[in-house]
């Protein structure tokens, strides 16, 4: 293609001006540069006198930068258009130029409606672009990562209250286990990590979502600020003092292994449970016991290297303090604390502006500053108020108007009016005083 001075070439044109110049200076036979070239000697003749009349331009092919033979002509793409506009708008290039083709005769290419509608800054729908992901090796260690989830399902097929099932899934082993739930939240997170902790021990992180359960959406304090820290759901703060590292997926892809879990056990565990007439929560957790160790002999994997990550777990008393709900409530000067509008007095002496509360899985709740538990008792009946007598009704003072309001122009005037007839009444005292 030919702009002036400027010369558009393709790399197969430039490599053919680097051996025809070798053989119009005789350092290379035409023979040989056709071999090079993968072209006959009468076309190495020809492209050499090209070479030589026009200079390297004469090399460059000459249809390119012209319109194709095949181009639709304007009149056609201004008819695709005002069809497409008026019929098919929104349609893709692809389902458009089959319906252009089936009910009104215009045949084209997809790609060439493509073009047209891009050049015309006409909108139409375009198929998003897959995210590239990469393939992750599985961890090498048993215990070095467990990805963790909740399944959203219908479990017993409407014979039982709709659950979740909560699961974890070693990445190196593919080992399961999981538990039955009301719903997906804090307490069951926390009942299910405990057994999973009892039965296996803690391992070095933990991979989910960014479900609200474990990944907090709140603002940062500003305590949380100055320590460069980002907010924490009440399970992602209990991981944080066991020492567990907590990694949040960006996609469900990133934790496929947990997904493909969930996607066979909805299809094998559901109808397992429905052989056996399941029908309620606490028959599904009793059922779950003993099917997990089938489905992890048969679906299991040796770890890549051998050796167990996982660490003895802590003392179930440190592990009640650590997974429960901890609230920080202000102590007042009457050393009570008020807690989800229920009132608490605190029997210690103690020096403090803010208490711990912890809500255990248990139930029961604790008073806790600097990890000592306090002494406290609910205030289960406070003293009654005392009535006061009605208040009589406010009356509101009457609005006073603004200087120029009519009413005080017409008062001015009034007051002007008398003031006058004073004048004229003192005026004919006077009168009638020097007439005398």
């Amino acid at each position: 293609m030919l702009e002036g001075d400027i010369v558009k070439m393709s790399g197969k044109e430039l490599r053919r001006v680097h051996v025809l110049k070798q053989v119009s200076e005789g350092k290379l036979l035409q023979r040989e540069a056709g071999v090079q070239l993968g072209l006959t000697d009468r076309q190495i003749r020809r492209l050499a006198k090209r070479l030589l009349g026009e200079g390297e331009r004469g090399l460059a092919h000459r249809l390119r930068g012209r319109p194709s033979n095949c181009r639709k002509g304007e009149k056609f793409k201004g008819k695709v258009l005002r069809v497409y506009q008026d019929r098919y708008e929104g349609f893709g290039p692809t389902l458009a130029v089959e319906k252009l083709s089936e009910r009104e005769g215009l045949h084209l290419s997809a790609e060439t409606l493509r073009v047209w509608l891009k050049e015309g800054a006409i909108a139409y729908p375009s198929r998003r672009r897959r995210p590239h992901r990469r393939w992750r090796e599985r961890k090498a260690h048993c215990g070095e990562m467990v990805q963790m989830d909740g399944s959203h399902h219908d479990w017993l097929e409407g014979r039982g209250p709709w659950c979740v099932l909560m699961a974890y899934i070693d990445d190196a082993s593919n080992e399961a286990y999981a538990r039955f739930y009301p719903y997906e939240g804090t307490y069951p997170a926390m009942d299910s990590f405990w057994r999973y902790l009892e039965r296996y021990g803690v391992p070095l992180s933990i991979y989910f979502d960014k479900h609200s359960t474990y990944k907090s959406t709140g603002k940062p304090t500003v305590e949380e600020q100055l320590l460069g820290q980002g907010p924490m759901s009440q399970f992602e703060r209990a991981l944080h003092e066991l020492g567990v590292e907590v990694i949040h997926a960006n996609s469900p892809q990133a934790k496929g292994r947990i997904e493909r879990l969930f996607r066979t056990l909805q299809d094998r565990l559901v109808k397992e449970m429905r052989l056996a007439g399941i029908a309620t929560l606490e028959e599904a957790n009793r059922f779950l016991e003993g099917y997990l160790p089938v489905y992890n002999k048969r679906f299991g994997m040796e770890p890549a290297q051998a050796g167990d990550l996982h660490r003895t777990r802590p003392s179930r008393e440190e592990l009640k303090r650590t997974l429960c709900i901890k609230t920080s409530r202000a102590l007042r000067n009457d050393f009570t604390v008020v807690h989800e509008g229920r009132l608490y007095q605190i029997e210690e002496n103690i020096r403090a502006e803010k208490l711990i509360v912890e809500q255990r899985l248990d139930g029961s709740l604790r008073l806790t500053h600097k990890n000592r538990a306090l002494k406290h008792r609910e205030i289960t009946a406070r003293p009654a108020k005392a009535e006061r007598p009605p208040e009589k009704p406010r009356r509101h003072p009457r609005p006073k108007p603004p200087a120029d309001h009519p009413w005080n122009t017409f008062r001015l005037y009034e007051k002007r009016i008398e003031r006058e007839k004073k004048n004229r009444s003192k005026e004919k005292n006077r009168e009638s005083i020097t007439t005398a």
